[in-house]
């Protein structure tokens, strides 16, 4: 089943959606649904939101959580936009299946994200990299990448693959996991080959993430020489930046942007 269009509203195995969730307004943006061609000739549902004034912005690829590209992802599309980026999350499940209709997590991960190929999501994030500067809006001298949980090891990936991208900004991104035809890397495997320095975001009472995978993943990025920076928040858990779930923590979800806009402004992505 290939998605042709991104449905409103949050992913429905997330539901109830905690009173804490953000919405940042889309006034002084241009912002909405938008169709980008791969390179299989599929068109891609995606997430655009730019400032409305202005002619060329850097590019921020916004990678999804396994839930898709539903209205947390949208909005932080929108925050971007806010920061001056022309921020973009291409639907990267779209050939899978629709995860926003699924009421399970286990059936999201085994019935779509399983059945993900890593080639398939380099190619599409190409592909929205394209398509952004075709736009005549997205400057990509200026490529930035995030992306959270799923999207964040895609970032570590990513950033072993594209010669364009400048910097990325990966928010608990699994470090070591299980390989197979889709999944053919993982996050540590690629630590020394990254074409961009990118900033991984931690928290250090992640049980998915363990300290030693991420001392691992240090480990692997200084012996590269990599410009590379792991930041842990020891009293986070997973998806503390997720304001619309529990796992949501605010102090550390504030103080990590403010290090992901730093980074960005850093390596030429600003």
């Amino acid at each position: 089943m290939f998605v042709t269009s991104l449905r409103e509203g949050y992913a429905q195995a997330i539901q109830p959606i905690s009173a804490s969730a953000i919405h940042t307004p889309a006034d002084g943006l241009v912002a909405g649904e938008v169709s980008i061609p791969t390179k299989d000739g599929l068109q891609l549902p995606g997430y655009r939101a730019m400032p409305a004034t202005g002619k060329t912005f850097p590019i921020v690829l916004v990678i999804q959580e396994i839930f898709g590209v539903h209205e947390h992802i949208r909005d932080v599309c929108r925050r971007l936009a806010k920061e001056g980026y022309l921020a973009v999350a291409p639907e990267l499940f779209a050939r899978q299946g629709d995860v926003s209709k699924m009421t399970d997590t286990q059936e999201i991960i085994a019935n779509v994200v399983s059945k993900v190929p890593d080639a398939e999501v380099l190619s599409d994030l190409d592909a929205t990299v394209a398509w952004a500067a075709k736009t005549g809006h997205g400057d990509v001298s200026r490529l930035g990448a995030t992306g959270f949980c799923w999207g964040g090891r895609a970032v570590w990936l990513y950033a072993a693959h594209s010669s364009q991208l400048k910097a990325g900004a990966a928010w608990y991104g699994q470090i070591i996991g299980v390989t197979n035809d889709c999944r053919t890397r993982t996050a540590l495997d690629v630590a020394g080959t990254l074409k961009a320095p990118v900033l991984g975001l931690y928290g250090g009472k992640d049980t998915g993430i363990p300290p030693e995978h991420v001392d691992a993943m240090k480990g692997a990025l200084h012996a590269a020489g990599s410009e590379s920076e792991i930041v842990v928040f020891p009293k986070a858990g997973h998806g503390f930046n997720a304001d619309y779930r529990p796992s949501y923590s605010p102090e550390d979800a504030k103080h990590a942007w403010q290090r992901m806009l730093a980074w960005f402004r850093k390596y030429g992505v600003a």
